[in-house]
């Protein structure tokens, strides 16, 4: 198994923040639970950067795993996230990108997952915006698996992972739990029983004045700024895993 992640940050690892300041996130424990699952190891590359819009994923980051010696067996693909966050996205557009995706891979013989990411928008500012462009690509995205007949691993229709204890400070990111979760979900799309990590169904912690202002201080004037200023937060940031790594069963 040689298997390449691209996307996001979402397939960066953003929010799963290890002692040394690197990420780990879904990903890298979707590779451990495959080198788990075959009893082998795993040669693992992880593509993806944060801030990345779905145009720059396929254009840049899918040419780059497939030119890989040797080449992936299995590319997971999410893309999307950061497209609707800004106006005048069109989700057939999207769509047609991923298609896109899907007949680079077929001609190419590798093998291809597609996976929806969480929906954010519960705390989110025009967070019924997001919903529904989100929504709407998960049920395009599903389709296309669908016809082609590609794994799909929907995490964005898991009500479980929406509630706030499996979600960074920013609360556009997973943190570890989150990550967790969604490595469950990905390895059971891909025919492996990982297991589901759930957290205690403790209650929400309440939303006050004072901890509203110091998100909107910390996370959302700061994302406001970088638009206006046309600044991504990946600027300048390589892949952290763009050459094999070799991942071994635990």
């Amino acid at each position: 198994m040689r298997f390449v992640a691209i996307g996001d940050s979402f397939t960066e690892g953003v929010g799963d923040e290890l002692p040394d300041g690197t990420v780990r996130g879904w990903a890298d424990l979707v590779a451990a639970g495959l080198a788990a699952a075959s009893g082998e190891p795993v040669q693992y590359a992880n593509l993806a950067v944060r801030g990345r819009l779905l145009e720059s994923i396929i254009g840049e980051q899918l040419p780059a795993a497939l030119d890989m010696s040797p080449p992936p067996t299995l590319i997971s693909l999410n893309g999307g996230g950061n497209d609707m966050l800004r106006r005048g996205m069109k989700v057939d557009h999207l769509v047609r990108l991923t298609e896109r995706a899907v007949r680079r891979c077929a001609d190419a013989g590798v093998g291809l997952l597609l996976i929806s990411g969480p929906d954010p928008s519960g705390r989110l500012p025009f967070g019924r915006t997001i919903h529904r462009r989100g929504a709407e690509l998960t049920v395009a995205v599903a389709e296309l698996a669908a016809r082609h007949g590609l794994p799909f691993a929907n995490s964005f229709d898991d009500v479980e992972i929406r509630r706030p204890q499996y979600w960074a400070a920013d609360r556009l990111h997973l943190n570890a739990a989150g990550h967790r979760r969604v490595a469950g979900i990905v390895l059971a799309a891909l025919g492996h029983a990982a297991g589901e990590h759930r957290l205690d169904p403790a209650p929400a912690p309440a939303r006050r004045l004072l901890a509203e202002a110091r998100y909107y201080r910390e996370h959302v004037v700061p994302f406001v700024q970088r638009r206006l200023q046309g600044r991504s937060s990946g600027d300048g940031r390589a892949a952290k895993h763009p050459s094999w790594v070799r991942v071994l069963a635990a």
